[in-house]
């Protein structure tokens, strides 16, 4: 032992130290080397329509957030490069010389059928700005296709044991299904050597499309759609790349939409991958984030565009790259449109490019004498940066590719509308006593068709601050009579003797239905039956749809009123969860009403509100009248309309409200959903699922009639509740 201590030993031993360290280091780097790359390429095209079948670009710094380049506009001409005059499913690789790009597109017009198509696009280039290009028609290229009805989504990979580039495509022969093939391009990648092959097919003898093969640890996984037994996304795993696949039979997708088109992509510096798919009925991808490739978490709240990408996918690419095609398609305005300061309202930034203008709408607190809006410039010229003191007025910003910047004048404004953060409408509103807490209860919007399935809450000390309570009622998982259309609920609070029970009203499938709780925020459980699935005697046409509840401060009795088309009333018993007979009476107030019912009191008077025209109008608005009762005769005044659109604000669609009266005082704030902005008012009918919950002032003249509400982006300053004794 004593020799161990010597100063050889010490040596000997601090040299091992040192080696274990250097080993250790050298470990860690092997794990996890440091990419040169540092941005991302996105690689798509957009529709169903000819002038949307096209490739498109996109640059992201993260793999989050992506600018579309060239306006969202094709970077390369279909008819150029393509038999059918469109392309879909572009695929991107980047060559295991690290500087050579290979792509890959479906050589379609869908209109003129799904199984229209015969061929592929194959292209090269060197700097990805320009790129040489080959069709490819099977039925032309080989012999014995007579009887091939389509070739969809081929994408590339590199076989380092064959030496070549792999291009694997689905083929589709007479009634058979889809098949996953394969055949390697040739050198100057313009031609397949080679009859296709079979890669993969569903021992389910499901069809197999939109493959994607991921090379991670030994092991290929081939991420494929299923469809026909099921419609999905599933995964086949090999240990050799051009076949033993084995299937693992379980979906992978993280929702319950349809879906396709799946692309993974690793992220830089981390083991990390990201599995994204096309939710094509929703216009919309889903980003979810996996390590295994077998477990994957929805990451969509962090991902942003400025565009709607169909099937496609994403390429790492260095910065200088990025720069090279920012010099080429980036808009200066697009940049400062998809600025990443989280303060922004990023989905009402107004975007001038013609004028040079831009207008930031930010959250409450928002420090406006030094903020700085985090452009992402992608190498371009770039003045000022940093924070800047918006307190003033205007900043002045110049942008773009060296002796071609233009500048912005840029306005950064603290607005609290809308109120949510996100796609909402229908919004009903309580303050509860239990809590005392203000509560907001909307549709959850942004759904093609209003076709959303789930309900949330948000809560409030103050009306403008507002937090996300999460998904309180779930409809494929908690309401076994309908599970879709989950539209326009209400909610009221019922004091008992053991405290506070909590009754939600809610449309699903056009009925409605009420569930119970003893939380504001639930959980909720479903009586088990829709309340309302009839017109009511007499009524000839409409929807049970729209519930709003209201409890009489007179006489402590619970109402319910409903319809659209027609407006309806009656009183509920005190289980909360069914009608009094022989209480409903129809009360439609006049020609003007269209549905989203509300009713409240003060001073003696009962007040129904209600929208006029469809909401998926611009002049969607709110008018009301009066009554004596709480199930009417309803009085309409000559002069009722309470909230409409403000065209010079840029502000539509301004309907289906509900109010809140501050408590204690004669203090009273409409609650509302606009179409929204500012791109609502050119979205067409899209708008009216495009939709953002707003609170602006209601107030009264002496003699109670209701003064027009004016619809603003300010909104309404916080609200101090009465201290409690």
């Amino acid at each position: 032992m004593a020799q161990l201590y010597s100063l050889p030993g010490r040596l000997l031993m601090r040299g091992l130290f040192l080696l274990l360290g250097l080993l250790a280091g050298l470990t860690a780097v092997v794990a996890a080397p440091k990419s040169k790359n540092s941005a991302y390429l996105f690689v798509y095209f957009t529709g169903n329509d000819i002038k949307q079948e096209a490739i498109r670009f996109a640059l992201s710094p993260d793999g989050y957030h992506y600018t579309a380049l060239n306006g969202n506009r094709p970077v390369i001409s279909s008819a150029s490069i393509s038999e059918t005059g469109g392309v879909r499913d572009p695929h991107i690789l980047r060559g295991h010389d690290g500087k050579t790009f290979y792509m890959v597109a479906t050589d379609m017009v869908s209109a003129k059928g799904w199984s229209s198509n015969r061929g592929m696009v194959l292209l090269r280039s060197t700097d990805l700005v320009h790129w040489k290009s080959s069709a490819i028609n099977f039925q032309k290229r080989y012999a014995g296709q007579d009887n091939l009805k389509r070739v969809w989504a081929p994408q590339t990979i590199y076989d380092a044991k064959a030496g070549k580039y792999m291009v694997y495509f689905s083929l589709q022969y007479g009634s058979e299904p889809d098949k996953i093939y394969y055949a390697y391009a040739n050198k100057e990648f313009t031609d397949l050597e080679g009859e296709p092959q079979q890669l993969f097919f569903s021992p389910t003898n499901g069809s197999c499309i939109d493959g994607d093969i991921v090379a991670k640890g030994g092991k290929y996984y081939l991420f494929f759609k299923t469809e026909g037994q099921g419609n999905g996304i599933k995964v086949a795993v090999s240990d050799r790349l051009t076949g033993d696949y084995v299937l693992r039979d379980k979906y992978v997708q993280q929702t319950t939409d349809p879906v396709e088109g799946a692309g993974t992509f690793k992220l830089h510096n981390s083991d990390d991958y990201i599995l994204m798919y096309d939710v094509y009925t929703k216009g919309k991808y889903q980003f979810t984030r996996t390590r295994d490739m077998e477990h994957f978490t929805v990451v969509d709240n962090e991902v942003r565009m400025n565009f709607h990408p169909r099937h496609g996918t994403v390429l790492p690419i260095s910065g200088r790259e990025a720069a090279r095609l920012a010099a080429q398609w980036l808009n200066p305005a697009d940049v400062l449109g998809m600025a990443q300061n989280r303060a922004i309202r990023q989905q009402n930034t107004l975007v001038d490019s013609a004028a040079g203008k831009v207008a930031y709408l930010l959250k409450p607190g928002t420090n406006r004498q030094a903020f700085d809006p985090q452009l992402t410039a992608f190498g371009l010229d770039e003045k000022p940066r940093g924070p800047q003191d918006f307190t003033r007025g205007p900043v002045v910003y110049t942008l773009g590719p060296a002796g071609r910047q233009r500048p912005f004048s840029v306005s950064a404004t603290e607005t609290h509308n809308p109120a949510l953060k996100g796609y909402y409408a229908d919004p009903a509103i309580l303050y509860s006593q239990k809590t005392g807490k203000f509560y907001l209860y909307p549709t959850s919007d942004g759904f093609t068709g209003w076709s959303g399935t789930y309900f949330k809450a948000f809560s409030s000390p103050d009306l403008v601050n507002w937090q996300d309570e999460g998904v309180i009622l779930d409809l494929p998982k908690q309401v076994t009579w309908s599970q879709k259309s989950a539209w326009a609920p209400c909610i009221l609070e019922q004091k008992t003797g053991a405290g506070f029970r909590y009754a939600y009203y809610f449309c699903a499938g056009a009925k409605i239905g009420v569930s119970l709780s003893d939380q504001p925020t639930g959980p909720f459980k479903d009586s088990g039956q829709p309340l309302l699935d009839k017109l009511p005697e007499g009524v000839k046409g409409g929807q049970q749809i729209d519930p709003a509840v209201f409890q009489d401060p007179q006489t402590g009795k619970n109402y319910l009123y409903w319809g659209n088309g027609y407006m309806a009333g009656a009183e509920l018993n005190d289980d909360l969860v069914s009608l009094k007979p022989g209480t409903t009476r129809v009360l439609t107030p006049d020609a003007t009403f269209r549905e989203g019912a509300h009713v409240f009191f003060r001073n003696g008077t009962y007040y129904f509100m209600w929208s006029e025209n469809d909401t998926r109008d611009p002049d969607y608005r709110v008018r009301y009248g009066t009554a004596s009762s709480p199930l009417g005769p309803i009085t309409v005044p000559a002069h009722n309309l309470v909230i409409s659109k403000d065209e010079a604000a840029g502000i539509y669609g301004t309907g289906h409200n509900s109010t809140i009266q501050v408590p204690g005082r004669d203090e009273w704030y409409l609650v509302y959903h606009r179409f929204t902005y500012p791109q609502g008012i050119g979205m067409g009918k899209a708008a009216g699922f495009h939709r953002e919950v707003c609170l602006d002032k209601l107030e009264f003249n002496p003699d109670g009639s209701i003064k027009p509400v004016q619809p603003t982006h300010a909104g309404i300053e916080p609200v101090k509740l009465p201290q409690a004794n």
